[in-house]
């Protein structure tokens, strides 16, 4: 059963000298009990804006997003719903979404239900992310960046979630700092088996931890597969794009790293298909949008995927 179910989400910003901006142009996605999703794609495609709504940050414009079968609604910064509570969010910089002026501890409270609250709960909790106790007293500043995600996966982890969505966890971080927060968060997947939406630009770090991985193009989903099988074997021209631009030590790349062009703005995006001006298989059917549908057991937005896959 899935836990967080999006449907038909979309996202519009307005963006000053350029209007309205579709951030994300109806994307489906679904996240399940003890399941990692990952959800990749290139910098300013929408992965961000859906995150902040699939937590209940923001409202989309339309769409629905549901946890458990109930509406996720925006919080207001005076009351959280409990059952809402169960759905935590970390973001990409531990240093912003901490409180430089109040101690680790203090925050990690917060997140307590109430008449749980206590040091030896914080210290807890602490304990199962890789912190001493006395970090609890310490201020956000004296921890390097590592430490501090650590810290705020154990402030989400004090509501007792029961999905996370981590927003580019791990960006900021160097790669010792990568893999220690990665294999945390797998490894509190599988204690509490929770389900983890991990949104990240960088698809060969999914490929070693998502059980099925969904890839964004400019606001919307274009291919959704089981990693393994996606990485193994794309459909879509992107993705291949993106699996080929891959470094590998023992092999040359077995697809074209190099796309052609730049990302259109979100705000002008192209007829058709949004991903034609930078394809290299383009055609004149491509000018009319392809939905997402199923092929060979995957979902694909491309009109001529059956073609590609005879020439592979």
């Amino acid at each position: 059963m899935s836990r967080l179910v999006m449907r038909d989400v979309r996202v519009e910003h307005r963006a000053r000298g350029r209007g309205t901006v579709l951030a994300v142009a109806g994307v489906d996605l679904r996240v399940g009990a003890g399941e990692v999703v990952g959800l990749v794609g290139e910098s300013g495609c929408g992965k961000s804006s859906l995150a902040r709504v699939a937590a209940g940050l923001s409202a989309p414009t339309a769409g629905t997003v549901a946890f458990d079968g109930e509406p996720v609604t925006p919080l207001g910064w005076r009351r959280r719903d409990t059952a809402q509570t169960k759905l935590q969010m970390i973001f990409q910089d531990p240093g912003g979404s901490l409180n430089p002026r109040r101690t680790v501890g203090s925050q990690i409270l917060d997140g307590i239900p109430p008449g749980e609250a206590s040091e030896d709960r914080v210290a807890r909790l602490l304990d199962r992310v890789g912190m001493p106790p006395e970090a609890a007293s310490g201020y956000p500043h004296q921890f390097s960046g590592g430490q501090r995600q650590r810290l705020a996966i154990a402030r989400a982890l004090a509501a007792e979630p029961e999905l996370i969505i981590a927003d580019e966890p791990v960006t900021a971080l160097d790669a010792s700092a990568q893999a220690q927060v990665v294999s945390l968060l797998l490894s509190l997947v599988r204690e509490l088996t929770m389900g983890l939406l991990f949104i990240s630009h960088d698809l060969a770090l999914v490929h070693d931890i998502a059980d099925r991985t969904a890839v964004m193009y400019l606001g919307k989903i274009v291919e959704e597969a089981p990693t393994r099988k996606l990485m193994a074997c794309p459909n879509h021209p992107y993705t291949r794009a993106l699996v080929g631009a891959i470094p590998r030590i023992s092999r040359a790349p077995m697809l074209p790293a190099v796309l052609r062009g730049e990302v259109p703005d979100p705000s002008s995006a192209p007829p058709g298909c949004r991903f034609r001006p930078r394809c290299p298989h383009a055609r004149e059917v491509c000018l009319t949008e392809p939905p997402l549908r199923e092929a060979g057991g995957d979902l694909v937005a491309c009109h001529r995927v059956e073609e590609l896959a005879d020439d592979r």
